[in-house]
């Protein structure tokens, strides 16, 4: 038996400001760089207004939840070694996961658009995501074709 606990190596994250939510405090947290947190706020608001703006829709967080539910991944593979040979096994993901994918997803999809300022890349992205269409919509679909081509070997994942 283990003489010391542990400490979780989930953090809690405060919810930001605006919009009282977790998620859009990931985001925030996830397009800062270099520390400058005030700047991220700014561009993740005012990226956020102008998708709801062009959307038609009185509420941004909408807009944005409805963009992360699109992105977010049901199911994932992953490499396992059975018998000397490496096989992608599908895997459900589910909570931190789930959130962590969605994000990192919505930031590289936002940041591979060039030629714009982040806010505008950041607001053409959501209206993507909300519509289900976009490249982070694109990586969802992938990963969800990688895991039904490899349906078979899902058997190895119980074991």
């Amino acid at each position: 038996m283990p003489r010391h606990k542990t400490k979780s190596l989930v953090r809690d994250i405060q919810p930001d400001r605006l919009y009282n939510s977790v998620q859009v405090q990931r985001l925030i947290n996830r397009v800062m760089l270099d520390g400058k947190k005030q700047l991220a706020e700014k561009l993740v608001y005012s990226g956020m207004q102008q998708a709801a703006d062009k959307l038609k829709v009185q509420n941004p967080l909408e807009v944005f939840e409805q963009a992360f539910a699109n992105i977010a991944p049901k199911v994932e593979t992953r490499s396992r070694r059975v018998g000397g040979a490496n096989y992608q096994i599908p895997f459900e993901v589910k909570g931190q996961r789930q959130q962590h994918l969605t994000t990192m997803w919505f930031v590289a999809a936002a940041r591979a658009r060039s030629g714009m300022p982040t806010d505008k890349r950041i607001a053409l992205e959501l209206q993507d995501a909300y519509n289900n269409t976009g490249a982070a919509v694109k990586k969802r679909e992938d990963a969800h074709k990688m895991a039904e081509a490899n349906r078979a070997f899902a058997h190895f994942a119980r074991g």
